[in-house]
């Protein structure tokens, strides 16, 4: 929003018009350049000259125009309080209980047929790799299910969102609900800031964004060869998330915190599977598949979860407003029948991060609302296709691996 004008701080900070006067604005000074040939407007304290921009402006000159000599920052979010009105108004942050307990069915059948396929054939290998693989897609879309229940979208009773979490994240998942609630709530605050959304803490393993590179160049920091970053990432990133970075987390989290509830409820996963897979596969057997399963489940999370946040902007703390802050991380995939089912609706980020509490059958029917107010305001509203966004990971890692080294060996 805004971009392409010059710039300078209104009200406090350092100057860069770009050529032009630079310094401190009052408001009085702003408020007077509000005519067709002479347009100044401010977001996030920045007084922007719109006056040629104002004609290439996607929603129109005189859309931009309106907010000639004010704080455009504040126009686009008394315009998205107004779209969440109208978004209560259309019910859409209430539920279909019977979509969730649809979906909780198809993930119960998918075990089950697991189960079944291996009682009935035999557990040779083509027998056993089928099994795995519906054992990996009822394990992603539980995952899937209980981000639902962790959102408190599906009931309107809070106790019965959690009560359902537990047991989607335990009993269905072998995890922990209160480790995924403090770590995804942190994200959904800050998400992409260094420090602060622990989805880009990457423990030294990965540089993300165009600053983070510089700054370890700089620094002669090489935990790992991070220009080569987008090619271990196949060898460290998916294959191992699942199965052995948050299996570890998970385990430490709940033991050192004694969150004896969530250990209770997770040890009934590991009961149940057990008690049906050991008189198959002996102990070491069923431990070998369902790390496989583990294995193919993190690729699909990873590469899902990654799309919408590693290409988009990923900094320090800028104190952006939170609706500007949301739209600069996030991005959506194409929707189609299989990319909601594939992904969770979590195709739909933009919507999700600006409705959280949205039940995900509704996240279509409120993007076009969404789509029009960006439209309006010059914000970028970022859509892609699946193969797109999975590609755009490795591009990002590249990018920032270049970044890295240039500034290692130069700076």
């Amino acid at each position: 929003m805004g971009g392409g004008g010059q710039q300078t701080e209104a009200g406090g900070g350092t100057a860069d018009c770009g050529g032009s006067r630079g310094g401190v604005f009052t408001w009085e000074e702003v408020q007077k350049h509000a005519h067709p040939d002479d347009r100044w407007l401010v977001i996030e304290r920045k007084v922007y000259n719109i006056t040629k921009w104002a004609q290439r402006h996607p929603g129109g000159r005189r859309v931009i125009s309106h907010y000639a000599g004010e704080d455009a920052t504040e126009a686009v979010l008394r315009d998205f309080r107004a779209l969440r009105e109208s978004v209560e108004k259309m019910e859409l942050l209430r539920a279909e209980p019977w979509f969730f307990w649809l979906y909780l069915g198809h993930i119960i059948l998918l075990e089950a047929l697991a189960l079944a396929l291996l009682w009935t054939l035999g557990t040779s290998w083509p027998q056993t790799l089928l099994c795995a693989v519906l054992l990996a897609t009822s394990q992603a879309q539980a995952g899937w299910l209980q981000h639902d229940f962790g959102h408190l979208s599906v009931f309107r009773s809070s106790r019965w969102n959690h009560l359902l979490h537990k047991f989607t994240i335990g009993h269905l998942k072998g995890a922990s609900a209160n480790w995924w609630n403090h770590r995804h709530f942190q994200h959904h605050a800050k998400p992409n800031i260094f420090r602060k959304d622990p989805d880009v803490n990457m423990l030294h393993t990965f540089v993300l964004g165009k600053t983070q590179p510089v700054e370890y160049g700089i620094k002669k920091l090489k935990y790992l060869p991070y220009n080569h970053q987008h090619q271990y990432f196949f060898l460290i990133g998916p294959p191992l998330l699942i199965p052995v970075y948050f299996h570890i987390q998970i385990i430490q989290t709940m033991i050192s915190r004694r969150d004896w509830v969530d250990l209770l409820w997770s040890l009934t996963y590991y009961l149940r599977y057990f008690l049906c897979y050991v008189p198959l596969f002996g102990g070491w057997g069923s431990i070998a598949l369902i790390s496989f399963v583990r294995f193919l489940e993190s690729h699909w999370f990873v590469w899902v979860t990654q799309m919408n946040h590693i290409p988009m902007d990923i900094d320090y703390e800028k104190h952006q407003d939170w609706l500007s802050m949301q739209l600069a991380a996030t991005c959506n995939i194409e929707q189609s029948f299989f990319n909601d089912w594939f992904s969770g609706h979590l195709n739909f980020q933009i919507e999700h991060h600006l409705f959280p509490t949205m039940p995900r059958h509704n996240y279509w029917k409120v993007a076009p609302l969404v789509r029009a107010l960006c439209h309006k305001h010059g914000v970028p509203y970022r859509v892609k296709g699946l193969w797109q966004g999975f590609t755009d990971i490795v591009s990002s890692l590249k990018k920032s691996g270049d970044l890295w080294l240039d500034a290692y060996l130069h700076k």
